[in-house]
């Protein structure tokens, strides 16, 4: 009788490890495969003028602009490791500061998570 409480709850627990192990990767799989489809929706982004971007122009609410491309970086700015720096230039074109020394080659890489758009060209 103990022998198969034992073995019982042997397979129980491997169940329960192989559940573990491979729920979450098919739940990393299909979330993965639907933000790809949402970065590649706002890849294509849209167009803004210079007067939309404008208004974007605080802490809670800041897009910039770099190289002819809009970004909403309002979810990163209190994240920003050069503080409120970033805010000198919410609503405008930051492509000078972006490509100063102080930032690391990593920037290039997760600034495309806040694209938004292009920059209307009048």
């Amino acid at each position: 009788m103990e022998m198969m409480i034992v073995v019982a709850l042997t397979l129980i627990l491997g169940i329960v490890l192989v559940a573990l192990l491979f729920i979450p990767k098919q739940l990393k799989k299909s979330g993965s495969r639907k933000n790809q489809s949402n970065v590649n929706s706002n890849k294509e982004g849209k167009l803004h003028s210079k007067a939309e971007v404008a208004l974007h122009n605080k802490r809670t609410d800041c897009w910039i602009i770099i190289k002819d491309k809009v970004y909403d970086v309002t979810s990163y700015v209190e994240e920003h490791p050069g503080g409120d720096a970033i805010l000198v230039h919410a609503g405008e074109d930051s492509t000078e500061g972006f490509y100063g020394p102080q930032h690391a080659t990593r920037v290039f890489d997760m600034i495309e998570d806040f694209y938004i758009g292009e920059l209307k060209i009048n």
